[in-house]
């Protein structure tokens, strides 16, 4: 079965709790159409670029997903509706990454630099 990468950004002002429930809706659409999520990843509220749709942030999540493409058609559908949604990309993968992804080492990294400056 293919494997693809989801990623989508929600509005800045929803709660931390209303982005697991749109990552457990995604889910659920994968999961309705014989598809299953291996990792589910919240990367947090992060600054943007620029502007879209009149943020300046947004909370970024990632979706492991191994699915059918009609699947994930019907996922990218029921984003792009979904107003609390402003941006979001599937990228087709040969293999799922192992462990963290390279975003949620970066945070490590950060907080230990952070606390290697506050021991001097």
């Amino acid at each position: 079965m293919p494997l693809y990468e989801h990623v989508f950004l929600a509005r800045q002002d929803l709660s931390q709790a209303q982005v697991d429930a749109l990552a457990a809706t995604a889910t659920e659409i994968v999961e309705s159409g014989e598809g299953k999520v291996t990792k589910t990843e919240t990367w947090g509220l992060k600054s943007l670029a620029y502007k879209i749709k009149r943020n300046r942030k947004a909370h970024f999540v990632l979706l492991n997903i191994e699915a059918p493409a009609g699947v994930v058609a019907e996922l990218e559908r029921q984003t792009a509706i979904n107003e609390d949604v402003i941006r979001y990309m599937t990228v087709r993968v040969d293999e799922h990454e192992a462990g963290p992804s390279v975003q949620m080492r970066k945070n490590e990294r950060d907080r230990s630099r952070r606390r290697d400056r506050e021991e001097f």
